[in-house]
């Protein structure tokens, strides 16, 4: 039964922008200002196109094949099973590093310091309990989460502009072009979600007209609240910024706001535990669509008959999330998702760059550019993030190959 075309071009451009402006914004600054210095907000820009030519390639893909799985979907049915392997891996593994990220923001913003590891780590097992149950968000819950960021984003704006004429924050390093892509692929973090439009063709009213136009409004608005908070950043930390590790509650301290502290760190505490659910939730789905292509073990494809969730998919993946806790840093667990996530945008601009006649939405050119910058954007990348999420992808081709090496032998084997 098709789903009722209910959404409206303002419905659409709200949930992307519910599924944008969440935790990133909070945390994204210390490293992209530590990369990029005084290039920051070219480096906002660029990652905005490259997100913006990704979106556009997702939707041309999507008005096509209506169908759950995302890029791994989309590459198997345009490039082959192993473009739609490898985007589906990255998928996998990119955002298992984002929730990773996430529960270190949590705990950046509410635990005291020597205590944000296992806040973290606890964070993870009580969501994916929580998932394990069946818990997801629902379109209500993200409303409340958006208001809540919104909240958050406001009082720092406020602090930062009302601290402006006596603002002496530390210099800027100067920004190398070197620095200001490899911010741009850090920055790229706070812009993932921006797809989630693309995949509402069978909801919304006229989709041809209104996903186009969504993608563009949702980017352009998300763009300007980055810059505004970026913005406040530079101005009121300066350098200071890539040392922080709860940077918009630091602009509120610099600014003398002290009691308002409690507001920005709640606002985005609560952002990141609803991104981390749905990141939770999302991984889980994704590797139950990938066990049962054989794509991953067999035994991750198993569906609990009472919650009917993918149980031991979500306890894998909240093993594996805590295990990036313990190991890395906020830096690096952004550096590996923005690689991860990168390439399996790139898969989808390869992708839509393959369909022609009625399929085509958007011009070529876009996909040839949005196929460039995820590939520029990935290798910028700092250099551990690079070598770590490399060696990852490969490990993943090597055992599917061994996989159909070992299924094919099976196959050719006569039998009694």
């Amino acid at each position: 039964m098709p789903l009722a075309r209910r959404l409206t071009l303002a419905d659409a451009v709200a949930i992307g922008l519910g599924s944008m402006i969440g935790a990133g914004v909070f945390t994204v600054w210390g490293p992209a200002v530590g990369a990029a210095g005084s290039g920051l907000l070219i480096a906002l820009v660029l990652a905005g196109f490259v997100a913006f030519c990704n979106a556009t390639s997702s939707a041309q893909l999507a008005a096509v094949h209506p169908v759950s799985g995302g890029t791994y979907a989309y590459g198997r049915a345009e490039l082959g099973p192993w473009w739609g392997f490898t985007a589906g891996w990255c998928f996998v593994i990119g955002k298992l590093a984002s929730c990773a990220a996430m529960a270190m923001t949590v705990a950046a913003y509410v635990a005291p310091a020597g205590w944000q590891k296992p806040v973290a780590i606890v964070a993870v097992a009580a969501l994916t309990a929580v998932t394990c149950a069946g818990v997801t968000r629902t379109a209500r819950v993200t409303q409340v989460l958006v208001a809540l960021t919104l909240v958050g984003l406001i009082v720092v704006l406020a602090a930062a502009g009302a601290a402006l004429p006596q603002a002496a924050p530390a210099p800027l390093p100067s920004g190398s072009p070197y620095g200001v892509l490899q911010a741009a692929g850090l920055l790229f973090f706070a812009f993932a979600g921006y797809a989630r439009i693309a995949t509402m063709g069978e909801e919304v009213r006229d989709p041809s007209r209104v996903i186009p136009r969504a993608i563009g409004i949702a980017l352009i608005v998300a763009l300007a609240v980055y810059t505004l908070v970026g913005g406040a950043v530079v101005l009121s930390l300066g350098g200071a910024a890539e040392g922080s590790s709860a940077p918009l509650a630091d602009v509120v301290s610099a600014a003398g706001w002290t009691a308002a502290s409690p507001v920005v760190r709640v606002a985005a505490a609560t952002a990141a535990t609803g991104a981390l659910l749905a990141l939770l939730s999302g991984i889980g789905r994704t590797s139950l669509a990938m066990a049962r292509e054989r794509d991953l073990p067999r035994f991750l494809a198993a569906v609990d008959p009472r919650h009917q969730v993918p149980r031991r998919a979500q306890l894998a993946a909240g093993a594996v999330v805590a295990g990036v806790v313990l190991l890395a840093d906020l830096r690096g667990a952004i550096g590996f998702s923005s690689f991860g996530v990168l390439l399996y945008y790139f898969v989808a601009n390869a992708a839509a760059l393959r369909q022609s006649g009625a399929a085509r939405r958007y011009p070529r050119p876009l996909q040839v550019l949005g196929a460039v910058g995820c590939v520029a954007l990935a290798a910028s990348l700092p250099l551990r993030s690079v070598l770590i999420g490399a060696a990852v992808v490969l490990a993943g081709v090597a055992l599917r190959a061994i996989r159909l090496r070992r299924d094919r032998r099976r196959h050719d084997t006569p039998t009694g």
